[in-house]
This record gives structure tokens, sequence and C-alpha cells, in this order.
């Protein structure tokens, strides 16, 4: 087994633990969390005991049920943290298009930051953030078209864009190359 794939299967571990700490803690069934965030019953005891790597969707419906910041499911303690780009954990959606790569969470919860990752000409369409949340995007290298509700605004590089992340939004790369963007997420706590 590779260096990556150890690490990685160390992720959905602590992923898995750190799920079922926060259900216990919350008082919540397996049954009662599945209700919550419209994730099977199957999958979540999947995930708890490692033994399934979840998408961005999913895990966005579970932090959203369990009412916690996305990387709160990531959760590590360290005073100094270094991320470096395409090093450590990578979150992909349903169909690869879209990655993720988490890079720090302050220590209140309250904000987190992303790497992300949108393919040539493809699109990801989130599920709704937590309410009040706020997503603050940065343009690395790319052009991409942001729409919010109903309105499309093109970035190009380091462009960056302030939105409510709670309702309606999606990301479309109509290039012949990878957009790399950095994302801010600021939950209203």
């Amino acid at each position: 087994m590779n260096r990556e794939t150890e690490d990685s299967k160390q992720v959905v571990l602590q992923v898995g633990a750190v799920v079922k700490k926060l259900r216990k803690e919350k008082q919540l069934s397996l049954e009662d969390l599945s209700e919550l965030s419209g994730v099977s019953k199957l999958t979540l005891g999947n995930i708890e005991r490692g033994e399934t790597n979840p998408t961005i969707a999913l895990l966005w419906k579970i932090s959203r049920s369990l009412n916690i910041p996305f990387m709160a499911l990531f959760s590590k303690e360290n005073s100094v943290d270094l991320s470096r780009a395409g090093k450590g954990l990578r979150i992909s959606g349903d169909n690869k298009d879209w990655v993720i790569e988490p890079i720090f969470q302050h220590t209140s919860g309250a904000m987190e930051t992303y790497r992300a990752y949108l393919q040539p000409n493809s699109s990801y369409h989130p599920e709704n953030h937590h309410r009040d949340t706020t997503e603050i995007a940065t343009v690395m290298t790319g052009t991409i078209s942001i729409k919010v509700n109903e309105e499309t605004y093109i970035l190009h590089q380091y462009d960056s864009i302030s939105f409510p992340a709670d309702g309606s939004h999606s990301y479309e790369n109509n290039s012949e190359e990878v957009v790399v963007l950095h994302i801010l997420l600021k939950y209203g706590v």
C-alpha cells in the first residue's frame, strides 16, 4: 500500500470516528441521523466504521444534520498547520469533476478554507450549506462562471466573490483547463 492510500484510509477512519462521536454526543441513533440527513442508515454505518470513502455531498448532508461546520468532520488539534497543494486529504464529488482539499479550520469552527479544483468543461452544483453561511471564492487559475440564485458572475484569475451559501449556487468551467479556487466558508454561528 502506498503512502497516499495509507493517508486516505487514515482520514476515512478519522472521519468515521468523528461522525460516530458527534452523533453519540447529540444522543442520536444511526436511524435518527439517517432521517435528519437523508443518508441511509447502512451508508452511515459504513462511514462510521471507516469502510467507505464518503463523497462531498454525503459529508455536507451529515454536517448540516449535525449542525456542525463541514471541517469539524476532520477535526484535529494542532497550533501550526501547513497545507501543501496536492498533498493530504482530497475529497471528490460524485463524478470526480469537483475536488476539494480542506486547508484550515478556524479553532472556533466558524470559518474553514479549501482549495477546490473544477475539471475542464464541467460544473458543480453543491448542496445548500448551513443557514447563514457566507462563501467567499477566489480564482487562483482559470476563468469560471459562478451562479448565485439566478445571477451569473464570470470570474477571472484572482477575482473574488462573496455570497450567501445557504441558497442555490453553482460553479461552471467552460474552458479546456482545470480551474483552481480558494474557498472560505464563514458560518453564522
